[in-house]
């Protein structure tokens, strides 16, 4: 190729690349040069490109659950119980030809012994008030609580529920580290859970698992059951302890394991909603006992054959088995053979949904119920009353700690007891529904189910009669006019 044809072929090459480049800027004007386009002389829209998200890790990640746990363990606390219990002695060592062998050494009488028992708890306040287990603390004459960091006090009850097994523990302290309350009622089968107790005394003990179900009812531990269930490893000694989620806040109370026959962790363990635990909380600090509402009538579950037989969709609500006479649930117009399907606009799922609503409610609270009678539904207002088992529920306040009667706990006497004990309506009183062991009471014969009639010869018509009259004894021996069956004697309780 010449020289001549060699340049016009390069010149051709050289305006071939400048078309192409003028075009390739005319195309970078033309079509957003600032990150917008215009289509079919539509307004301009921004164009974004989409980053992955990236989310911040705690530096502990990698080592578990050490963020959970680390500002949880020092607001758990181990609970020392200790009580005086009476043992009997062997019936032959009574026997006059035994004991001329021995010189009358051994002891004609049952003897005292000490029983310890040892539990978790948790603290809510820095002021020192503490959520645990009644049945950790139940007839204890001695409370000890221990902190992490190995300091103890002596530890007081303020207050216990047994219905919903839970107590409140207070200790002389201030500036105590605490576990903030989460909200049980979000919980979700799934959700990780986390436990701290002192299992078998060992010590403080962190374990993992999940919520493996919620609302659990039925297993006739307590009156009220609404439990958590979870496979974090519980023991015996975890009771009272904290049961957390992955937010380090405490949504349950430790309570209950189903052991079979090994005693120990099968990975079925129970805990007590922490809404439920603060509610009876809130009411011991304000009442020194939990006051709940009441309707006075017996339901049962509503099974495939009763739904047939009373026309209703099975499942639903609760059956009314009873009515008390003379009830809230009486005097609203409540029958045998309703079924109640609604509270306050709510549907009821069983009888125990009824019963923890109920529970939950303030005596004197009018409610709206939705019922079927004979397949027809109805709806009726009931003024809910105060349980039986709410007054007087706790040790009288009127009998201090040097009262021969200190310790005894009474309740009101209603028709429904009385039916229970066999006797009639003219009978007037207290009923005794716990005599602490070797107290002046338990010494002088006084037993649970008795009716105290009297104090000091004066008559007894309620709760408010007795602690006024034990008051008023102060530490002087007491007569009581006790009714055991329907027979009526005279006891006298000397103080110790």
């Amino acid at each position: 190729m010449s020289v001549k044809a060699l340049f016009r072929q390069s010149a051709k090459m050289v305006i071939l690349a400048a078309v192409i480049l003028i075009g390739g800027l005319l195309v970078v004007f033309a079509f957003g040069g600032a990150g917008h386009r215009l289509l079919d002389g539509s307004k301009i829209v921004p164009i974004y490109v989409a980053h992955a998200q990236t989310r911040a890790i705690d530096p502990s990640a990698e080592y578990g659950f050490a963020s959970v746990f680390k500002p949880a363990l020092p607001a758990v606390v181990s609970i020392a119980s200790s009580r005086i219990v009476k043992v009997p002695q062997t019936p032959f060592f009574n026997d006059p030809f035994f004991q001329q062998f021995f010189g009358g050494q051994f002891p004609s009488g049952p003897k005292e012994q000490r029983e310890g028992g040892l539990g978790s708890g948790v603290i809510v306040s820095p002021d020192g008030y503490i959520l645990t287990n009644n049945h950790v603390i139940a007839k204890a004459t001695d409370i000890k609580v221990m902190l992490a960091d190995k300091r103890e006090f002596p530890g007081k009850v303020i207050g216990a529920d047994p219905k919903t097994d839970i107590a409140v523990v207070k200790i002389a302290a201030t500036g105590l580290p605490t576990i903030p309350l989460g909200d049980s009622s979000k919980l979700q089968v799934g959700d990780y859970a986390l436990a701290i107790g002192n299992p078998f005394g060992v010590g403080e003990t962190g374990t993992m698992g999940i919520i493996s179900a919620t609302g659990r009812n039925g297993l006739d531990i307590e009156d009220y059951e609404d439990f958590i269930q979870t496979d974090a490893a519980i023991n015996p000694g975890n009771s009272g302890g904290a049961l957390l989620n992955i937010r380090g806040e405490l949504i349950g109370i430790n309570t209950a394991i189903l052991s079979g026959n090994s005693g120990g962790n099968q990975g079925i363990g129970f805990a007590i909603p922490i809404n439920m635990a603060k509610y009876v909380m809130e009411h011991i600090l304000k009442n020194g006992k939990v006051v709940r509402g009441y309707i006075g009538v017996g339901i049962q579950e509503v099974t495939p054959s009763l739904a047939k037989a009373f026309h209703v969709p099975p499942e639903t609500g609760a059956l009314v088995g009873s009515v008390e006479h003379d009830s809230p649930g009486a005097k609203a117009g409540l029958q045998r053979g309703d079924v109640i399907t609604e509270l306050d606009g709510q549907p009821l799922s069983d009888p125990n949904d009824l019963r923890l609503r109920v529970g939950t409610m303030t005596p004197g609270t009018t409610v709206q119920l939705k019922i079927l009678r004979n397949g027809e539904a109805r709806e009726m207002t009931l003024t809910l009353g105060e349980g039986p088992g709410n007054k007087g529920s706790n040790s009288s306040p009127g009998a201090s700690e040097n009262s021969p009667m200190s310790g005894v706990q009474v309740d009101e006497l209603n028709a429904d007891t009385r039916q229970q004990l066999g006797l009639g309506p003219e009978v007037k009183g207290v009923v005794v529904t716990d005599v602490p062991d070797a107290s002046p009471a338990a010494e002088a014969g006084l037993q649970r189910e008795d009716v105290i009639e009297q104090v000091n010869r004066q008559p007894v018509n309620s709760v408010a009669d007795y602690q006024r009259l034990i008051r008023q004894a102060g530490k002087e021996p007491l007569v009581l006019l006790i009714n055991r069956g329907g027979t009526t004697t005279f006891m006298v309780v000397q103080p110790m």
